[in-house]
This record gives structure tokens, sequence and C-alpha cells, in this order.
């Protein structure tokens, strides 16, 4: 019965989306306010309802009720709990559950938290919600039922894919997800905005907190998965170009674009057409991204194994939305009126520049992820595009950028002084070419591109404090003054602070990394000693262990520096019988921020093993930092004038005129 609860409760949840839908639209063309409040009612019921048929599911694969196709094929008795919660979005199905539950719990979210919000605007948002979900409801329903039965049900399932069997899926795709989705709203406002043929710097207001929560979490989303990836694939690497991990990284770069450009409109009233384009094509990427994983298009480790109707169905939401969005837009947007004008050398000008390269890095991306497909297509050829086409495009991009960076804060409102702004970052300057000669000293020359890129991201970092510190004139006032300033200085201040360093320390991290690790790959035997950088690890043995629903192969190695040990390190490869497949789990020693890696790799009949050792300088920072940028983007959502939900107004100001 339970199976049967979770599809039903996932058919009225369509059958509310449908209602909301329309009924709200039609409240807002007749004035109707009884029948525009109708949308609230039906996401926070929707939210209900979609929360319960998740909750089904997860409850199916706790209990190991195998007489469920979806629980069969993706779990086991013997599997630990947490594996079998996590293992509920470990799927197709199941993740298409959790990705409409999570966009009811925007909409549901919009609908408690959106009383500042003029009815019809806020009717129109959510009508716009439920067209979404519904067409992924439908898309569930009709191909992806995560209930279907099975008529003489099995005694034992067929496991999880072992590589899932990780804590890093309880952690990377809910936070993916709530990324991706919740740009779904910045979608819905756009939508709104140009149906009512309004928008000015309230509505940026009003949506801003909306995107920097997707933000936050596409961010960290991203950051673990590429932490899950170097650690659980053996491979040592943390970012490989896969086309499904490009679909998540033009999402966040058309994301991060709009935030600065929805901060713009909010400012100074313009670029009001470039950000509701923005809003558009972000959450635009974000189906993409959807498409390309479930349509059997590409061949990816991320990818679902999909049949083509899924294909042709996601496609076709594609169609509907992108099209459908971009051709309101071009509609609508000659009818917007344009807002202040400023001048190129200003805050708002340095933003544009932003803007610029962020968009056009996004449609690098794009175009290296799509290529490969549409040249298929076209010609029947098959080629790969990869890391040598990436970071020869990418690259370039962001280091102007980069450069860029820590003059937009200090340059002021509608027109800049460029100049002034240089003198104030004379001492970041400095320091960071001072870092360069240093590091490109201890190089003993060679090429200098990984010492200029420590320089450039030192003067990011000190670029980012420099604004800070000279507002609260650290340096030129009593500490008591410089600490009554900093308490009043605007949470978003300190936001942005934080987010632009954390960019610094992710790339002193990444060079670090790609420029001085150390690699050594050899066969193994106990007793045998392998050499990487000042590190050298002894394999001691060889052991095999039972786990809950594996056999484990484990080596144990005694790691060493300057004949001092700094500890032991139990790398392991597990064989899982049900799926009769085999992972490999990595160890790691930590030493500040750089790491020890080892993995095994194959066993050979006379008892030694593959074995690959690395020395990874201050990679640790390549997460640092996004965890920064995304502590950052949580200081500037908790401003009181940015905050989800700010107190309502006065009524009869509100009835004059929608607040801010």
């Amino acid at each position: 019965m339970i199976a049967e609860a979770g599809h039903y409760a996932l058919v009225l949840a369509l059958a509310l989306a449908l209602i909301q839908s329309f009924v709200p639209i039609i409240g807002a063309r007749v004035q109707d306010a009884a029948l525009m409040n109708v949308a609230r009612t039906t996401a926070l019921a929707q939210f209900v309802f979609v929360a319960g048929s998740f909750a089904a599911l997860v409850t199916l694969h706790v209990t190991s009720d195998f007489s469920v196709v979806n629980v069969y094929e993706n779990s086991h008795s013997l599997k630990p709990l947490i594996y079998k919660i996590t293992g509920v979005w470990g799927n197709h199905e199941g993740s298409m559950l959790l990705w409409v539950m999570i966009l009811g719990l925007f909409g549901a979210l919009v609908a408690a938290f959106g009383s500042n919000l003029p009815l019809s605007l806020k009717a129109h948002v959510l009508a716009v919600q439920a067209w979404i979900a519904a067409a992924f409801y439908l898309f569930i329903l009709l191909t992806s039922n995560p209930f279907l039965r099975i008529a003489n049900p099995p005694i034992e399932g067929r496991d999880l894919n072992p590589v899932l069997q990780d804590i890093g899926l309880a952690v990377h795709p809910p936070m993916l997800y709530l990324g991706y989705v919740g740009f779904s709203i910045s979608f819905a406002f756009a939508i709104a905005a140009l149906i009512e043929g309004r928008i000015d710097a309230a509505w940026a207001r009003w949506v801003r907190p909306w995107t920097l929560m997707a933000w936050i979490f596409l961010t960290l989303g991203i950051a673990m998965g590429s932490y899950w990836a170097y650690y659980e694939l053996g491979w040592g690497g943390w970012w490989f170009w896969d086309p499904v991990e490009n679909a998540s990284l033009m999402p966040w770069l058309a994301g991060t674009a709009l935030l600065h450009s929805a901060l713009v409109m909010e400012k100074r009233d313009a670029l009001k057409v470039w950000t509701i384009l923005l809003a558009i094509l972000t959450f635009s990427l974000s189906l993409l991204g959807t498409f390309l994983v479930r349509s059997g298009v590409l061949t990816s480790v991320h990818a679902f194994a999909t049949d083509p109707t899924r294909g042709v169905f996601i496609l076709l939401i594609l169609c509907v939305f992108i099209g459908g969005g971009l051709s309101l837009y071009a509609w609508r947007a000659g009818t917007l009126k344009q807002g202040g004008l400023f001048a190129p050398i200003s805050r708002e000008g340095a933003l544009v520049l932003n803007n610029l390269f962020l968009t056009t890095a996004c449609a690098t991306v794009l175009v290296g992820t799509l290529y490969p497909l549409a040249l298929e297509i076209l010609t029947g050829d098959k080629i790969s595009v990869g890391a040598p086409f990436f970071n020869l495009t990418f690259a370039p991009l962001f280091l102007p950028l980069l450069l860029a960076v820590p003059f937009g804060p200090l340059l002021a409102w509608k027109r800049g002084d460029l100049l002034a702004a240089s003198q104030r970052l004379t001492a970041a300057g400095i320091v960071s070419l001072v870092s360069f000669a240093i590091v490109w000293a201890w190089m003993r020359g060679g090429s200098a591109l990984a010492p200029l890129m420590i320089g450039v991201a030192i003067f990011v970092i000190l670029g980012a404090l420099t604004d800070i510190v000279q507002r609260i004139n650290l340096f030129g006032a009593p500490p008591a003054t410089s600490w009554a300033r900093a308490k009043g200085l605007p949470r978003a201040s300190w936001g942005a602070m934080f987010a632009h360093a954390g960019l610094g320390i992710a790339l002193i991290g990444i060079v670090c990394e790609s420029t001085w690790n150390a690699e050594k790959i050899a066969t193994m035997r106990p007793g045998d000693i392998a050499q990487v950088g000042a590190y050298s690890a002894r394999l001691d043995g060889i052991s095999q262990q039972q786990g809950p629903n594996y056999r484990e192969q484990v080596a144990r190695f005694t790691v060493s520096r300057d004949g001092s040990v700094v500890g032991t390190m139990t790398p392991s490869k597990r064989n899982f019988p049900a799926r009769g497949s085999s992972t490999t789990e990595a160890a790691l020693l930590t030493r500040g921020a750089s790491q020890v890696y080892i993995s095994l790799g194959e066993s050979n009949a006379d008892g030694a093993i593959a074995v690959r050792v690395y020395y990874k300088p201050l990679v640790l920072l390549i997460w640092f930092g996004p965890v920064m940028m995304a502590f950052g983007g949580l200081l500037s959502l908790s401003d009181r004038r940015l905050r989800v939900g700010a107190p309502k107004p006065a009524k009869t100001a509100r009835m004059l005129q929608p607040a801010e």
C-alpha cells in the first residue's frame, strides 16, 4: 500500500499543479484577490503531497520492499541504512522525484515567505513554477514512475551501484538540485515580469535572495561533487571537463553573472533587459543539464542510463520552457523601459565587465560541450573535446576577470575614479608582484605561468581585504573605532569580501596541485617503499576483510617524511558480489592543506599489487575556496536588506506602492 499511496500522492500533486497553473493567472487578469490567493494554498498543498510521495519511496527503500522495481534495482537488504536512504536518489526515477520535491519546496517557500510581494506578481510567479512542476510530474508518471511493482517479487535486490555507496551521495545530489531547481524561482520571476510588462529595482530586490540561495547551494554542490570524484574514483583528479560536470558549471557561471547584474539593477535601475535574459538563460542551462544527464545523448560516468522515450520527453520540456521563455522575452523586452545611465568607469561598468567575461566563458563551455553532439548528428563523426580545448579557451577569459575583481568594490556608483582605485590597491599589487618573483625564483626559472597565477590569486585575496580594511579605517583609527565600523558594515559587504577572497584561495589550490603534484605508479610487495615528493610510503601488508555487502582487500602503508613516521594509510578495493563489480577506496593523509593520496590497482598472482601514490600540495584549498565563497553568499543572504521573507510593509504604504 505504501507504493500505491506514494503514486497517488504524486498524481494529486500533479492535479494541484494544474490548478495552480491557471487559476491564479485568471485571478490576476480579472483582479480577483481570492483567485490569486489560490496560488499560495495550492503551492503549500502541492509540496505536502510530493514530499509525502518522496517519503513513501524512502520508506520502501529502508524496509527493502523488493516488490517495487526501483528498490529491487537499486538496493540490497545487507546495505547499510545510510546507503538505503541515499540510494533513493542514486537512480533516475528516485532522483527525479527528489528534483520535483525540491521544486515543490521552493514554490512553498515563495508562498510562505513571499508576503512582501505584490499579489499579482506572486500569483504569476507561482503559476510559472507550477507549469514547470506539472511538466515534470507528467514526465515522472509517464516515463519514470518510481513505484512500479514486480508481479513475482524477488528475495533479494541487485544492490546500488558501488561507486554511489558513499557519503558523497548524501550531500552532492541534494545540494546540486537545490542549486539547479532554485534558479527556477529566478526564471519564474522573469517570466512573471514579462507577462506583467513591469520590472524595476524592487523586482531585483525580490529576486536576488532566491538567486543567491540557489547560487550558494550550487557552489557547494559542485565543490562536493569535485571532492567526491577526487577521492572515490581513484584517479587523483578533481575536475575532468566531463560533459555533465560542464552542465553544472554553466548555470553557475550564468547565475554568478545574474547576481551581479541584479545588483546593478537594484542600485541603479539599469540593465533591466539583460537581467531578465540572464534569469531565463540560467534556468535554461539547468534544464539543459537535466537533459544531458538523462537523455542518453552522451556517455559520462555521471549520466543515467535512459531509454529514448525519456530523452524525447525531456527535450520537449526543454523546447517548451526555453523556447517559450525566449520567445516571450523577444516579444516583451522591447516594451520594458531602460533604467539609469552610468559611466564606463564605475562600479556598474565593472559589474558589466564581470558579466561579459562570465557569459563568454559560459558560452565557451557550452560550445565545447555541445559541439561533439551536433557534429555527430550532422555528419556521424565522433570527436571528443577535452581538457586541452577548455584550458586554452576558458582559462584566458578568467585571467582578466580575476584582475578586474578587486577594482569593482573600490569604484563609486555611476562615475568612478580608476586612478584612485588603483592607488588604493597599490599595497595588494606590490605584495602580489613580490609573491610572483619569489615563486618564480623558487622554481629556478622555467614557465612563469604558475607563479603569475599565484600572484594574481594573492592580488584577488588582498584586493578583497583592502576594501574592508579601508572602509573600517583599520590602520588609521583607534581599534575600538575600527571595531565599531566593522560591526556597522552591511553583511553583504562582508559576504562580497569572503566570496572574492574564496575565488583567490581556490585558484592557489588549483595552480599548486596542477603544477607541483608528484605521482608514483609502482607494483609493490610487502616491505617495498614508494617515494613521492618528500614522503615515502612503505607497504606493510595486505589483508582481506568482510563488509556488510562487500568483500574488501585492504593494504596498510606507513608514511614517513625525512625518516619520521607521519601516519598510516589503508587504501582498499571492494568487491560487491550482488553487482559483480568493484570500487577503489583511496586513502588520504592530510598535512595542512596538502595531502598524500594512495589508491590500489589490480593484484598479481605472486602477491604484488599495483599502487598509485600522489603528493598533492595545497590541494584542499581547491574546495576550501568554494566553501568560503558559499559562506560569503550566506552572509549576504542574512543581510536584513536581502533576507527572504522581509517584514511586511505598513498596510497603507503597501496599498500605495509595493515595498522593497
